[in-house]
C-alpha cells in the first residue's frame, strides 16, 4: 500500500513516500480504507522536529483521517464491514479523564498515523461519522473539532447568550467560531488579515480585531463588550498572547489552551488571581467528547470549512500550504 512516513523529523523534505504491506486487524482492532486526511499544525512541529512530545522513527504522520472499515478483527462490537468511520487522535481514551495510556496512542506521533491507504485503529479508538459529511469534511474532525468542543463544552460549559474569542482563523478557531455560533453564543475574532476577517463576519462573528492594528486588542474587547469581557477565549497562541487573553476576559472568565504558537513574557500567575480566571490545557479530546460532538454537528447540519484539497502525490504541497498561513479553516489530502 502506499504511505508517507519521516525517516528523521529535519523538515518538510523529511516527509517520503514509501510502500507498506497491508495491515492486518487484531483484536478489537478495525481496517480502514483510508479516503482523506487533514493537516494540523501540530504536524508540521512533528516533520520539522518540533513536537515536544517527540515521535517514533520512520513515523506515518497525521492524526486525522476518515474512510470505510474494510475488515474487522475478533471481538469488534461498534463497526462492520462498510461503516463510514473517522480516526480519533488519541486511540486509548474512551472517556473520563486522561491516564497515563493516553498519550502514548497519539495517532501521527507516539504511533503510525492516517497518510496511507489502510490504517488499523483500536475500537475505541474510531467513531462513526455523521452521513451528510464527505470524508474530506470528517476527515477534519479528529483533532481540530473536536479540541474545539473540549474547549467550548467540555471545559467551558458554554451556554447560549455568552460571548467567545478565537483567534486567527485556523482550524481549531474556525470550528470555535461554528460550534459557538451553532449554540447560540456571540463571537470577536482576531486574524492580522482583512479579508479572513471578512469571511469570518459572515460566518457569523459579530466583530473582528486586526491584532496588528491594535496591539492592544484586549482593550479594544472590553469596549465591544461594554467594559465586561468575553465569556470565554479560545486561546491558540500560547506565551506571547495569554496576557492579552486575560485583559479580554470577564471576572471569573474561562481561557482554554490550545497551543504555543508564539513565544513571550512568562506567564504571570498575579494577573490570573486578579481574574479569578478559570485555565485549562487542552489535549484534544476523548472518543466520548467525539462521539457527542458528531451527535450535535448531525443535528444542525454543520460543515467544516475546508480551503483547499491536495492529492496523495502532492502530500508535500499540503504540508507547504499550511506552512505559508494563508488558509482559512482545514488543509485535505485526499488519499483514495
Amino acid at each position: 500500500m502506499r504511505a508517507y512516513n519521516i525517516p528523521a523529523p529535519t523538515g518538510l523534505d523529511a516527509l517520503t513516500r514509501i510502500d507498506l504491506p497491508e495491515p492486518k486487524p487484531a483484536h478489537r482492532q478495525i481496517l480502514v480504507k483510508v479516503a482523506a486526511t487533514s493537516l494540523n499544525f501540530r504536524d508540521l512541529a512533528v516533520v520539522k522536529g518540533a513536537y515536544r512530545a517527540g515521535v517514533s522513527p520512520n513515523l506515518v504522520p497525521l492524526s486525522d483521517g476518515a474512510g470505510e472499515v474494510v475488515e474487522v478483527g475478533p471481538g469488534v462490537q461498534k463497526f462492520k464491514a462498510g461503516d463510514r468511520v473517522a480516526s480519533c487522535f488519541f486511540q486509548r481514551w474512551p472517556g473520563g479523564s486522561a491516564d497515563a495510556f493516553v498519550q502514548p496512542s497519539a495517532l501521527g506521533g507516539a504511533i503510525d498515523g492516517m497518510l496511507r491507504d489502510y490504517a488499523v485503529l483500536e475500537e475505541d479508538g474510531a467513531v462513526k461519522i455523521p452521513a451528510h459529511l464527505s470524508y474530506e469534511e470528517a476527515a477534519t474532525l479528529p483533532c481540530a473539532a473536536v479540541t474545539a468542543w473540549h474547549a467550548l463544552v467540555e471545559h467551558g460549559k458554554l451556554i447560549a447568550g455568552q460571548s467567545v474569542l478565537v483567534q486567527g482563523t485556523g482550524g481549531v478557531s474556525i470550528f470555535a467560531l461554528q460550534l459557538a455560533r451553532m449554540m447560540g453564543a456571540g463571537v470577536i475574532a482576531t486574524s492580522s488579515s482583512q479579508a479572513k476577517l471578512a469571511r469570518a463576519k459572515e460566518m457569523g462573528a459579530s466583530d473582528g480585531i486586526d491584532y496588528r492594528a491594535n496591539e492592544d486588542w484586549d482593550k479594544v474587547v472590553m469596549e465591544l463588550t461594554g467594559g465586561r469581557g468575553v465569556d470565554q477565549v479560545v486561546e491558540v497562541g500560547g506565551a506571547g498572547t495569554f496576557a492579552r487573553s486575560l485583559g479580554a476576559i470577564r471576572t471569573g472568565g474561562k481561557i482554554s489552551m490550545i497551543g504555543v504558537l508564539t513565544s513571550g513574557a512568562p506567564i504571570n500567575p498575579m494577573a490570573i488571581m486578579a481574574k479569578r480566571a478559570n485555565v485549562q490545557g487542552i489535549s484534544v479530546g476523548s472518543t466520548q467528547m467525539f462521539e457527542a460532538l458528531n451527535a450535535a454537528i448531525a443535528v444542525n447540519g454543520l460543515k467544516p470549512v475546508i480551503d483547499k484539497v491536495f492529492g496523495f502525490e502532492d502530500a508535500k504541497a499540503a504540508y507547504s500550504y499550511l506552512e505559508s498561513a494563508a488558509h482559512f479553516g482545514k488543509v485535505v489530502i485526499r488519499v483514495a
